[in-house]
C-alpha cells in the first residue's frame, strides 16, 4: 500500500488550512478552491472518495468532537428547531429536490431522482460547524445549527436507503420506508444510550491519561460500529454518547481533559482540512464518469438542482420559524425577540459536504436486475455541482450578509461579568473549604505554604474582574493582561536557565523534561484565555 498520497493530501491540507487562518477567507473554502486547482495539476495523485473509509471511519471522529463541544443543555432547549431541521426539513429537501430533478432532467427515474434528493438533502456537519465557528453568531444560532448537523446525516442516510431500495428494484414502500427510518433512529438513540454510561465509568475509573485518551480515540468508531451492527443509525449513537460524555467531562482528571481536548483538536483540524480538499479533488473522477454527451445541458440541470437546494431551505425554514409562534402563545413567550433576521441567516447556511460526496459515491453501478443504475454519474455530478456550489456562493456570501444584518452579538462586558461572579462564588467556596482543612490537625501547614494556597484563590477570583476594569494608558492592556505577559517573561528566563544547566552537563534531559513541564503547566494556567480554540 502506497501511503506517500496519503501523506501528501495530509500534509497539503493542513498547510492550507494554516494559511487560511492568516486571510479573511474561511479554511473550508480555500481548500476546496486549492483541491480544485490541484486537481488538474500533472503529477498529483488521484483522490477518488471511498464511501467505506469516509462513512464508518471519517464521519464517526468529526461528528464525536462536535458533539462533545456542544451543549446538551443548550441543544435539550431548542430541540424544537433542531428537530424540525434535522429530520422535517432534510425529508422535506429529499422530495424537494428529487420532484425538481425528475421534471428537468429527461428520462431520470422518479426513484433515481429521490436518490438525487436525499444525497444533497442534509447540510454537512462539518462545514456548518467549521463556517460557523469563524462567524460569531448569536448563541442560539449556532446552537441550532450545530445541532442540525449532529443528527441530519442520519435522517438522510435512512432516507437515501429507502429511495435506494425502489431504484434498485428492491420494491420498497411507504410503509416499509417508515418502519426502517424508526428503527435507524430509535436503535441508534438505543445504542448510544445503552453506550455511554458503561463508557463514562471505564473513563472515570482507567488511571492513566494515556489509557483514558486512548479510549476516547476508539469510542466514536466502536458507537458507529455497534450501532451499524444492528443496522441502526451509527450517527446517532456516536452523538448521543459524545453529547454524554461532553456534559459528563468534569467528572473526569484535569491531566486527561487537557490531553483529550488537544487530541481532539489536532483530529479535528486534520480530518477537517483533508475532508474538504478531498471535495475539490474529486473533480476529475466526476468528469470522467459524466462524459461528454451531455454538455450544456449538465449545466442547465446542475443549475436548476443548486436553485431547489436553495428555495427549499428558505420554504421549510421560515414556516418552521413562524407558524410555530403563531400557534403557540408558550412559544412567543419563550422566544419573544425572533425576527426575520435569524431563519434567513439559518436558511443560507446551508452548505453541503463530504458527507453528501460519499452518499453519491456509494451509489451501485448496476440495480438487482443487471442493469446500469439510472443516471449514476449524472447524480455524482449533480452532487458535486450541489456541495461546491453551496461551498462556495453561500460560503463567501454568509460573512458579509451576517455583518450587513447586524445580529447582536454577545456582550463581552456581560459575559465576563458572569463569568467573574461564578468565579467569585467558587472561590468563596474554596476558601470556606480551605479554613476547614487547615484547621484539622492533620493539615498542618507552614504558613508561606497557607498564604501562598489563599493567595492562588485570590488571585484566581480577583482575575476575572480586573478584565472589567481599566487598561494601562501606555500599553492600552488591562491588569490581568500585564500579570499574564510578565508571568510568560519570568517563566520564560527560568526555561533559559534550565536548559543551559542542562547543557553544561550540571542536569541530565530527564530533569530537564520534568523542570520545563511544571514550568509548562504554570504558563498554561497563566495564559489559559489565549490557549482556547
Amino acid at each position: 500500500m502506497d501511503v506517500m498520497p496519503l501523506l501528501m493530501l495530509v500534509a497539503a491540507s493542513a498547510a492550507v488550512a494554516g494559511a487560511a487562518r492568516r486571510t479573511p477567507v474561511p479554511a473550508p473554502l480555500l481548500l476546496v478552491a486549492v483541491g480544485l486547482l490541484a486537481s488538474y495539476v500533472p503529477g498529483v495523485p488521484e483522490y477518488a472518495l471511498d464511501p467505506g473509509i469516509v462513512l464508518p471511519l471519517l464521519l464517526p471522529p468529526l461528528l464525536h468532537t462536535a458533539a462533545l463541544d456542544s451543549s446538551y443543555l443548550d441543544l435539550r432547549a431548542n430541540i424544537r428547531p433542531v428537530a424540525l431541521l434535522s429530520v422535517g426539513y432534510v425529508l422535506f429537501a429529499t422530495l424537494a429536490v428529487g420532484w425538481v430533478a425528475y421534471l428537468v432532467v429527461p428520462g431520470m427515474p422518479l426513484t433515481a431522482a429521490l436518490v438525487l434528493g436525499a444525497v444533497v438533502a442534509p447540510p454537512d456537519a462539518v462545514a456548518a460547524t467549521a463556517i460557523a465557528r469563524r462567524l460569531g453568531l448569536p448563541s442560539r444560532i449556532t446552537t441550532i445549527l450545530q445541532g442540525e448537523s449532529l443528527v441530519n446525516d442520519a435522517t438522510a442516510i435512512t432516507a437515501y436507503k429507502v429511495a435506494l431500495a425502489a431504484a434498485v428494484g428492491e420494491g420498497a414502500t411507504w410503509g416499509e420506508g417508515l418502519r426502517e427510518f424508526a428503527v435507524a433512529s430509535v436503535g441508534g438513540v438505543a445504542v448510544g444510550l445503552l453506550l455511554m454510561v458503561p463508557l463514562h465509568w471505564l473513563r472515570t475509573h482507567l488511571r492513566e491519561p494515556l489509557l483514558q485518551n486512548t479510549l476516547s480515540l476508539l469510542i466514536p468508531f466502536a458507537a458507529y460500529a455497534a450501532a451499524e451492527e444492528v443496522e441502526a443509525s451509527g450517527v446517532l449513537a456516536v452523538v448521543v454518547v459524545g453529547l454524554y460524555l461532553g456534559h459528563r467531562s468534569w467528572q473526569v482528571d484535569f491531566a486527561t481533559r487537557l490531553q483529550e481536548a488537544a487530541v481532539w483538536r489536532m483530529v479535528a483540524f486534520v480530518l477537517e482540512s483533508a475532508v474538504f480538499a478531498l471535495i475539490g479533488l474529486q473533480l476529475p473522477v466526476v468528469m470522467r464518469g459524466l462524459g461528454t454527451g451531455l454538455g450544456q445541458a449538465a449545466l442547465w440541470y446542475a443549475s436548476a438542482v443548486f436553485a431547489a437546494v436553495v428555495a427549499a431551505r428558505f420554504v421549510w425554514v421560515f414556516p418552521a420559524t413562524f407558524l410555530p409562534r403563531a400557534l403557540s402563545a408558550r412559544i412567543r413567550e419563550r422566544e419573544p425577540d425572533t425576527t426575520w433576521k435569524a431563519p434567513l441567516v439559518v436558511g443560507w447556511a446551508g452548505m453541503r459536504g463530504v458527507v453528501s460526496l460519499a452518499i453519491a459515491f456509494s451509489i451501485p453501478e448496476t440495480t438487482h436486475g443487471g442493469q446500469p443504475f439510472p443516471a449514476r454519474n449524472l447524480v455524482l455530478f449533480l452532487t458535486f455541482t450541489t456541495v461546491i456550489g453551496t461551498l462556495v456562493v453561500q460560503g463567501l456570501t454568509l460573512p458579509p450578509l451576517i455583518r450587513r444584518l447586524r445580529l447582536p452579538a454577545p456582550d463581552p462586558s456581560a459575559v465576563t461579568l458572569a463569568e467573574a461572579q461564578a468565579q467569585s462564588e467558587a472561590s468563596q467556596a474554596a476558601e470556606r473549604r480551605l479554613d476547614e482543612l487547615l484547621a484539622d490537625p492533620r493539615n498542618t501547614l507552614p504558613e508561606p505554604l497557607a498564604d501562598r494556597l489563599r493567595s492562588v484563590l485570590e488571585r484566581r477570583r480577583n482575575a476575572v474582574w480586573e478584565r472589567l476594569g481599566a487598561v494601562n494608558e501606555l500599553s492600552g492592556e488591562s491588569a490581568d493582561d500585564i500579570y499574564r505577559r510578565l508571568a510568560r517573561e519570568v517563566i520564560g528566563a527560568e526555561r533559559e536557565v534550565f536548559v543551559r544547566l542542562r547543557d553544561a552537563r550540571r542536569i541530565d534531559d530527564e530533569m530537564l523534561r520534568s523542570l520545563l513541564r511544571r514550568l509548562d503547566l504554570e504558563e498554561a494556567a497563566a495564559y489559559r484565555e489565549e490557549m482556547e480554540p
